[in-house]
Formats: structure tokens, sequence, C-alpha cells
């Protein structure tokens, strides 16, 4: 085991010139994400800058679903993170290389340590002497490569069958915008149509917390999409989650049992073959500008249940719902390969240890 301090060196640059403008976040799934932050009238001179092959982490782990937020730069030159993070960098990419170090930063045994030695009061925080202090095996350079090279394999599988889904999704959104958006009037609307609340169709149910369940194969759902994977689901029918705080405009649709921790709502839909097109219905709203929170983005039940909607006949729904059936049965297979290989990426994160 070797001493991560001795390979890697802490970074502070500041934008002073204010001339990256490109503001980035760090999520628990361990990827940069878009910062939501509110930037009218911000300073951005004393905001981090970060560069290719950066790391960045968030020290505080209090409260961040037992994970350590870190990222590893690798989809443009540069951008901006703010300066409560912490941003390092591999001294000699010929002795570590970052997407190995990056591999190690994955693994759930790193996220338990990571908590373990996090210390404070009020908040707890991982520093950086703790950063410095984690032991890790650091094999040959080849070998390293190789390692990577066989995970990479697989996340470009899992990414490829991820843009085959968002094209069959595409599809099915182009058949709903076809049946009940074009050239429907609301003042006008076909025999046995009526303007109704998505309150009235579905019922919007809380989710629960995660941390006492044990892993398994059902999908754990957060507002970023898929946590990890438990031994207990919460409901088992065709749902709509809809994200309580955080990411609020990520909406999804779900058949096979899951479970929804507290910032994702579910739904238990009131009628039957309309669970896909609440889907697309709620896919068309920015739920960021009903935000009823502060700081962190929030929506309410009350909000939700008051959304105005178009409400089909139900020989319609079903007509709907059987035309995009097949284009979810395909999602659905590729999805659960995709879940087949996030296995496999995990058994090879888990070797690393070994």
């Amino acid at each position: 085991m070797q001493k991560l301090g001795d390979y890697i060196r802490e970074v502070d640059v500041r934008n002073k010139d204010l001339k990256v403008t490109n503001l980035l976040g760090v999520s628990i799934n361990k990827s940069f994400i878009p910062s939501i932050a509110n930037l009218i009238g911000a300073d951005l001179s004393n905001y981090k800058i970060i560069e290719r092959k950066h790391f960045v982490y968030v020290p505080v782990t209090s409260r961040n679903g037992e994970k350590l937020s870190i990222a590893l730069l690798n989809d443009c030159e540069n951008a901006i993170v703010s300066q409560a993070y912490t941003v390092f960098e591999i001294i000699d990419k010929e002795k570590l290389l970052p997407e190995y170090l990056m591999m190690w930063f994955k693994r759930p045994e790193f996220d338990r340590y990571a908590r373990f030695h996090s210390h404070g009061s009020a908040r707890e925080v991982f520093d950086w002497s703790e950063m410095c202090d984690v032991l890790l095996p650091i094999p040959s350079i080849e070998q390293q490569r190789e390692i990577v090279s066989e995970y990479e394999t697989i996340s470009k599988r899992i990414k490829l069958n991820e843009q085959i889904i968002k094209n069959l999704e595409a599809t099915a959104q182009t058949l709903y915008h076809k049946m009940f958006v074009e050239g429907i009037d609301k003042e006008n609307l076909p025999e046995g149509w009526r303007i109704g609340t998505l309150g009235e169709v579905c019922e919007i149910k809380y989710g629960k917390a995660h941390e006492g369940i044990h892993d398994g194969l059902i999908p754990i759902y957060g507002s970023g999409g898929i946590m990890r994977f438990g031994n207990k689901s919460l409901y088992t029918n065709e749902s709509v989650l809809i994200p309580r705080k955080g990411s609020l405009n990520n909406i999804f649709f779900v058949d096979n049992p899951f479970w929804t921790v507290d910032t994702m709502f579910y739904t238990e839909m009131k009628l039957s073959c309309v669970a896909k097109y609440v889907y697309f219905n709620l896919k068309q709203y920015d739920f960021l500008s009903m935000d009823a929170g502060s700081a962190v983005p929030s929506m309410t039940t009350s909000v939700l249940n008051q959304i105005e909607l178009i409400i089909p006949t139900l020989d319609t729904l079903e007509q709907f719902d059987n035309q995009v059936s097949t284009f979810f049965s395909k999602n659905k297979i590729k999805k659960q390969e995709n879940e087949k290989l996030t296995e496999l990426q995990s058994l090879l994160l888990a070797k690393m240890g070994q």
C-alpha cells in the first residue's frame, strides 16, 4: 500500500481576471454537474480554476448520502468551482494515472473510509491531510493502464446504451406530442377529454431514508438518478419519480420494484394506462421555475397536485400506452444490460483492493 500524499499536490489558482465562466458543482455520483447556484451579482474572482485532469472534492461529508463528492475533470479544458472545494492534481502521471485513482475513489470502501475519518461538530469534514493519508495499491503503470482500459470499455458500452435509450425515448416523446399537443385546443377538446390536475390522476408519495437498507438488486433513486442498489422496494408498480430537492427536472419513469430516498417523490397512479402519459406530460415542465426552496431547489406536493393537465379518455390513454410500450420495452432491455455492466464495473473496483 502506498500513501496517496506522496503522489498528489493541492492546487489553488483563483479566477482573478474572470476569464473562466464555466461554473461546475460536484455530485455524490462522482461527476461534475452544472452549478445550480444563483450567480446574479456574484463575485467569481475568488472561485478556483480547475484544468483537465484536476481532481475536485467537497470536504464536507455530513448529510451527503454517506459518500464523498469527488470528480476528475475530463470533458473540458477548464472550469471554476467554489472556493469551498479542494482541488488537487497528480504530481507524476507516469507513476499514477488520474483515471486509476478516480476508480479508487469510486469504490464504496473509499466512501466508508472518508466518512469514518471525517471530523467536526456542526459539519463533518474530510480535510486535505486525511486525503493525503489515504493508502492504496499502486501497481505498475502498465497494469494501471490495463485496469483502466477494461473499466472504460464497459463505461463506453454503458454510454452507448444510454444514447440508444435517449433516442427511443425521443421517438416516444414525438408520438406523445402528436397525440396530445399538436392541434389540441384546450377550449375545444375532443369529446370525453377534460382539463384536470395531476392530483386527480396520481397520488404523490414521499421517499424514505435508505441508510438501513442492505445492498441488493433493487435500484434506489435520488434526485440525480440511481444512487445504489438495495434489497428492499418501496413500490413495485409503474411510477413516475419527481425530485423533491436538488435536480428538479430529473423526471424518471420506472416499471420495476424500486426505492426512492427522501429527496425524491414517487407516484401511485389512480387510472390505468396513465403512467407513461403522466411521465411525458411532466417532462414538458421546467420545475426549476416552480422552485419553492431557498438555497437548495425544492418542490412541494401542493404545487405538484395543482399542475394542470389534459385528461383524455381511457381509450385514448390505452391506445397511447400500447403504441409507446414497444419503445419502453426496448429501453428496459438496455437499462437491464446497463445494470449488469454496472455490476461488472463494481467487481473491477472491488478487485483493486485485493
